[in-house]
């Protein structure tokens, strides 16, 4: 207590009006200081204020989650909840219990919701590009030929060639080629400037100069320039793997970049371009899972909690896409999950249980059925087939590791010119023009992709009626064998050139395409069993080289077709496809665009596999000797720190433009704790203000009266390693434990002598990729 105060004893009785003014000055200082934390902080994290774990604000744009902090905010949660005896309270906990259940279930369902509009949407939109329908305008060619049905009903006629109520735009071929790639100019600039509404700057995702791991000249320290990008352009799925693997980029998943994504998307695919919207469902489902688990306090507060949502949410996209339940749960768990236990399987499991049922009553297809390309071949294969299944892998294999490094290429030369950069628009409109140009000629190009997966597909000893059956039924012409050689150079070159465009897109169902084409290119010189096979098979492959997907890849594929006897031949061009693309490029299309964007991302098994080739050790790793001056703060035996000291070591931090970066608290040169740059901030700042007369500030200890006290936010539990433990430790820690921070300490004497960011680390295993 202040010294200054003075005490009550037998002979004031009463204190007098100086000191009684000073003591409620303190309280109010208290009180205010109390309003201002409960305003940023919530009640979860404010009963951690006892905890040698310490409080956490509300995890700032574009750092690290610390996902061992949450667990134990989460277990403080549990606890208040379960614990409190009375009906009232076991109503609320069972609640509780329940809310992760409620909460995928209604993702299921709204995700569902969204995909049927964007379905039937698409399919309108994308059909006005060659002809409109007299009777509906706003229903698409099938729908408009299908007997005056509505396009959601259960069944669906053949469509005729002489259909009154669809009118085409003209009968001359010219001008219905210029028709079209009018159309889908427009298609494209709308959806391209849809996409400009969500441009963001982010933070420095990674150091550069001045950074821990280099000495900065003469001790200045250069500042990490942010970086642009546009919330709803691409899939969504490396940004979604970098948040799911513990990482927050600001409003990704706000219900403006779903708007944006899921209308964008309609008019993207519509273009004609090669890109997909099942890409785009993920990052939806994922927007729908978030903005869901908001509604949830358990969810809302707890970043660890909210990503086994998420994880859970985005196995629905995938599933509403393809009509997979069970691939979109594989497909979550293989490609996109980091953490994902046995409760999140269980939720994803239900979650993608719900998107399939209320998909399949809205019935946007208008089949009444689930699989997209149902076939029935009626036909089997034999063990000689093997071998062109196994070619088939090598071709998938080798173009998607060409493909990986084109389009990396692309991405790192043509994008990087100037006006591209600055004007995305532009070349969103010259894909387009070139795409349009160059597809409309092929009869077999001119539909979007899923509907030319679906015609190459298609088993022709059943039906002849379709232009490529009437073909093969001929002995398969020169010009038929023509166009399908034509498709496949199309489709491969198109899209190298197209993913990566500012606009909602995804890989499969391009890379699906490209391999359907090949597969029954070369199905016309195998005559014993029906080329749509090879076609299927050749799809599988194709997107496996691009993706590097294996299991869930092989689900999804007869899911999609209802072809269980061929699961063995897609497992083995499936997997000869991922070793001969792991070959030429070892990392994936989703992990290559991660780099491109720059988002900081730490893959366990690549990081290990990266740190197995040397002989490293943790001190690799120490930070420079000016670096570590910096970022220590030396506390007095009484626990408190000049407040000008840390205001200078602040400024120090906010330089260098990172937001992951704090302060270590040592006595004597061992380790006391860890004060975050987010937390010193708030408190010199905000609390700061109401403590104005204090020069002092507590960061370790019980505070006294009138004392600026910022020890609750201190974490007095960090973790530490060895500085000569083998560097396969942190990648160990850093990716099962999801830490946020790591202090190095000296061997023997246990002195601190470095902190490792899991930014940094992702950064160093960067660099040994290119050494």
């Amino acid at each position: 207590m202040p010294q200054d105060i003075e005490q009550p004893n037998e002979r004031t009785g009463l204190l007098s009006h100086t000191a009684n003014d000073r003591r409620l000055s303190v309280v109010q200082h208290e009180e205010d200081g109390q309003s201002i934390i409960g305003s940023y902080v919530s009640k979860d994290e404010q009963a951690l204020s006892s905890a040698p774990v310490g409080e956490r604000l509300p995890y700032n744009d574009y750092t690290t989650v610390d996902w061992l902090h949450d667990l134990v905010k989460d277990s403080y949660r549990f606890r208040s909840v379960h614990s409190r005896p009375g009906i009232r309270y076991r109503l609320v906990a069972t609640f509780d219990a329940c809310s992760g259940w409620v909460a995928a279930a209604l993702i299921g369902i709204l995700t569902a919701c969204v995909a049927f509009l964007v379905d039937v949407a698409e399919a309108t939109v994308s059909d006005w590009k060659l002809g409109h329908c007299t009777s509906n305008p706003f229903a698409n060619r099938e729908a408009c030929c299908t007997d005056r049905r509505p396009f959601y009903g259960p069944t669906r006629a053949n469509l005729g060639e002489g259909c009154d109520e669809w009118r085409m735009w003209t009968d001359g071929w010219y001008r219905a080629f210029g028709i079209y790639v009018g159309f889908a100019l427009a298609f494209g600039v709308i959806s391209s400037s849809l996409t400009m509404l969500t441009k963001s700057t982010l933070p420095a995702a990674a150091p550069g100069h001045g950074d821990q791991h280099q000495e900065p000249d003469a001790g200045t320290i250069q500042p990490v320039t942010g970086k642009a990008i546009y919330l709803a352009a691409g899939s969504g799925i490396p940004e979604i793997k970098t948040i799911l693997s513990g990482f927050v980029i600001p409003h990704f998943l706000d219900f403006k970049v779903l708007f944006v994504k899921a209308v964008g998307a309609v008019f993207a695919v519509a273009t004609g371009m090669c890109l997909g919207k099942e890409g785009p469902f993920v990052h939806i489902s994922t927007c729908v899972a978030y903005l869901i688990g908001k509604c949830f306090p358990k969810y809302r507060e707890n970043e660890r909690k909210m990503r086994e949502l998420l994880s859970a949410g985005c196995s629905s996209g995938l599933s509403v896409a393809f009509g997979a339940p069970i691939g979109g749960i594989l497909f979550s768990y293989e490609e996109i999950s980091t953490y994902f236990p046995r409760k999140v399987l269980w939720r994803a499991f239900f979650c993608s249980l719900w998107a399939a049922v209320i998909l399949k009553i809205l019935n946007p297809t208008g089949t009444g059925k689930l699989a997209l390309f149902e076939t029935n071949y009626g036909t089997s294969y034999s063990p000689v087939h093997y071998l062109i299944f196994i070619f088939l892998g090598v071709a998938g294999g080798l173009w998607g590791g060409t493909f990986c490094k084109c389009n990396f290429l692309w991405s790192k030369s043509f994008r990087q010119f100037r006006f591209i950069k600055n004007y995305p628009v532009f070349e969103v409109f010259i894909v387009v023009l070139a795409t349009g140009l160059l597809q409309y000629p092929n009869p077999m190009t001119r539909e979007p992709g899923d509907k030319i997966i679906k015609n190459l597909l298609q088993d022709c000893r059943r039906s002849t009626s379709s232009w490529i059956c009437q073909h093969e039924a001929n002995g398969s012409p020169p010009n038929y064998i023509g166009w399908l050689v034509y498709g496949t150079l199309v489709k491969l070159v198109l899209t190298i050139v197209t993913f990566g465009c500012k606009v909602p897109s995804g890989i499969i169902i391009p890379a699906l395409d490209a391999g359907a084409f090949f597969g029954r290119l070369v199905g016309q010189w195998v005559t014993t069993i029906s080329p749509g096979i090879f076609a299927m098979v050749g799809a599988a492959a194709f997107l496996a080289g691009v993706s590097r997907m294996t299991i869930s890849l092989c689900v999804i594929m007869f899911e999609l077709t209802g072809e269980l006897e061929y699961v063995v031949p897609n497992m083995i061009a499936i997997l000869v496809a991922k070793w001969v693309a792991d070959a030429l490029e070892h990392e994936g299309v989703y992990d290559l665009a991660q780099t491109v964007l720059g988002h900081p991302f730490l893959d366990l098994d690549h990081a290990i596999s990266l740190v197995q080739r040397e002989k490293t050790l943790v001190e690799e790793l120490i930070p420079p000797k000016q670096t570590m001056e910096d970022i220590t703060v030396n506390v007095l035996k009484d626990n408190m720190v000049p407040r000008k000291v840390l205001e200078q070591k602040l400024d120090k931090l906010k330089e260098r433009g990172l937001l992951d970066a704090g302060l270590v608290l040592v006595q004597g040169g061992m380790l006391q704790g860890y004060l975050a740059e987010g937390e010193l901030d708030f408190g010199l700042t905000n609390l700061g203000g109401v403590w104005d007369s204090s020069d002092r500030v507590r960061l370790l200890g019980l505070a006294e009266e009138g004392e600026l006290d910022l020890s609750n936010f201190v974490d007095r539990t960090p973790l530490s390693i060895c500085a000569k433990a083998p560097m396969e430790y942190v990648v160990e820690m850093f990716g099962k434990l999801g830490l946020r921070y790591l202090c190095v300490v000296e061997e023997g004497t246990g002195k601190l002598v470095g902190v490792i960011l899991k930014k940094r680390l992702v950064v160093w295993l960067e660099g040994l990729k290119h050494r």
